[in-house]
């Protein structure tokens, strides 16, 4: 009997020994799989793996349409016109249009050649420059109460401490909270004066910050939400001479960066290859792993 009930405690204590290591493999398990699905964009992010079918895509391009906003010293605005839209003599509808516009409105890309004498223009931008992962760096609260906010290095210093350092090819996309502001050309702009662009009033890069990041970091391209990489009230654009210099291009005007990672998602930014152009109208959309 003796015999009997040690071996009948043995196997009662092997049961719960064995019910709580499976309990506890399923905790970890869990923990696991939640800290695999977090990390996972940041992993395929550095791997340069991306699952295409479980991907999300972000469309972060405006429409053009006439009221697309572009400088305020710009010759012209965006213009579609209709060429044919109806049946043809043959019975079958037909629909084309003709469209004109400046090279730098709306969602664009600004070629290096833009502020730097012999560097790249848009059609010799090399594709796979312009496909990487994002990097999203958000001074919307800074730029609530200053719009003149101008990105520091000490902002980036702040993401690498949360994310890592920066890496090699990335595309920088500087989140400002301006797109919302899309609709309303005074408030995108901070003045709406025909003609005149000495009042403008937005946030964007500094220059610490964009030497920082062309030149230590050694990124793809600079792009913000705003009408552009240098700050409303610059005079001198050393964002868009420093970045160009290094055949680094920017992007801007770009929306919808409030539904992206800060980091995690891979950018594709293809411009309308202009032979000789110095910028032009750009689609860019953002994937991101789920």
């Amino acid at each position: 009997m003796r015999a009997d009930r040690q071996h009948t405690v043995f196997a009662t204590v092997a049961l719960l020994v064995t019910a709580l290591t499976a309990s506890v493999l399923a905790s970890d398990l869990s923990v696991a799989e939640g800290k695999k699905n977090s990390s996972r964009m940041k992993t395929e992010a550095a791997s340069g793996f991306l699952n295409l079918k479980d991907a999300r895509v972000i469309d972060l391009t405006h429409s053009f349409d006439q009221h697309t906003i572009y400088w305020p010293t710009s010759p012209s605005s965006f213009q579609l016109s209709r060429l044919h839209y109806g049946r043809t003599e043959a019975g079958y509808f037909y629909a084309a249009n003709s469209f004109c516009t400046p090279e730098h409105g709306g969602t664009h890309l600004d070629a290096p050649i833009h502020f730097a004498e012999g560097r790249q223009t848009v059609d010799q931008v090399p594709v796979r420059q312009l496909i990487g992962p994002g990097v999203v760096i958000d001074v919307s609260r800074q730029a609530s109460t200053n719009p003149d906010y101008r990105l520091s290095t000490e902002d980036i210093r702040r993401w690498e401490a949360t994310h890592g350092v920066i890496p090699r090819d990335a595309i920088v996309l500087l989140r400002t909270g301006w797109g919302k502001r899309w609709t309303d050309r005074k408030g995108y702009l901070g003045d709406d004066t025909p003609g005149d662009a000495s009042h403008l009033h937005f946030p964007s890069y500094g220059k610490d910050a964009a030497e920082l990041l062309v030149k230590k970091r050694k990124v793809a391209a600079l792009g913000v939400d705003t009408a552009s990489i240098d700050y409303g009230p610059s005079k001198d654009f050393i964002v868009h001479r420093v970045a160009n210099e290094a055949n680094v291009p920017g992007l801007e005007n770009i929306a919808n960066l409030e539904e992206l990672p800060e980091l995690g998602a891979w950018i594709i930014a293809l411009p309308m290859k202009i032979a000789g152009g110095s910028g032009g109208p750009l689609r860019i959309v953002a994937l991101i792993p789920l």
